[in-house]
């Protein structure tokens, strides 16, 4: 037995406890995944602080260039603003509406249709990590390889079955060997096409209440590329989610 044989079959041999303590969410193909792959996700899933905590983890938020959002994770109440305008909305039923500096508009549904499809496409950004055994993904083990810095990763291949906004795409996803987080992801707008649209890294790993989260996505235009509001809190007052007047992120917490 070669050194790498040895190593995954470690990996498996260690596998059992971590993935009775990550279940898949329903829809995942366990099938045409890869053990090796699914494995590793597990380890993922303990290295950012354990599926319990995750699924304990109720309220985020999080900005994407001029999108501020946040959620309620357990009830799916959601708020989107940018600039003047605010989504107040729940994830689960894709209903809500939208308000122009406190004011409601007429005809919110495309408004409020974006508001859910910024949610899905930042949080992904965010949040990707604890998705890998999410509804519709098959992952794939691509071997071992490198980041962009030259840090030893496992590459796991994730793609989708007739789920989110773009189905037909595929990510590589590079997880440190020895942290085992997310260190970079490149992504594919075809699962077919050889060279990937782009490749980022995860950095800036912290922890935010009982779990880690990154916010560093490498350099946009010559300046950094982060995730800025990024936080976690065991309680939200109510007007959070319910009062269309734009409130400040970074006072959340306060």
């Amino acid at each position: 037995m070669n050194l790498h044989t040895l190593l995954v079959a470690l990996l498996l041999v260690s596998s059992p406890a971590l993935a009775q303590d990550n279940p898949p969410m329903d829809g995942f193909d366990v099938d045409g995944s890869d053990p090796r792959a699914i494995a590793i996700a597990d380890q993922v899933m303990e290295a950012l602080g354990g599926r319990a905590n995750w699924d304990n983890t109720r309220y985020l938020s999080w900005s994407f260039f001029r999108d501020d959002q946040v959620w309620d994770k357990w009830t799916g109440r959601f708020r989107w603003q940018q600039d003047s305008l605010v989504v107040l909305m729940n994830i689960n039923t894709q209903e809500g509406a939208a308000y122009a500096d406190g004011v409601p508009v007429e005809d919110s549904d495309p408004i409020v249709a974006r508001a859910y499809r910024n949610w899905a496409n930042s949080g992904y950004w965010l949040l990707m990590p604890y998705k890998l055994k999410d509804s519709g993904v098959t992952l794939g083990y691509g071997g071992e390889g490198a980041t962009e810095d030259g840090r030893a990763a496992h590459i796991l291949t994730l793609i989708f079955d007739a789920v989110g906004h773009t189905p037909n795409n595929r990510y590589d996803i590079y997880v440190d060997k020895e942290t085992r987080l997310v260190t970079q992801w490149s992504y594919y707008e075809n699962r077919e096409d050889e060279t990937p649209a782009f490749t980022r890294p995860w950095e800036n790993w912290a922890r935010h209440g009982r779990i880690m989260l990154s916010d560093g996505r490498g350099m946009l235009d010559d300046q950094p590329f982060v995730l800025p509001n990024v936080g976690i809190y065991d309680a939200l007052p109510d007007a959070v989610f319910d009062d269309p007047a734009r409130i400040d992120l970074s006072t959340l917490g306060n």
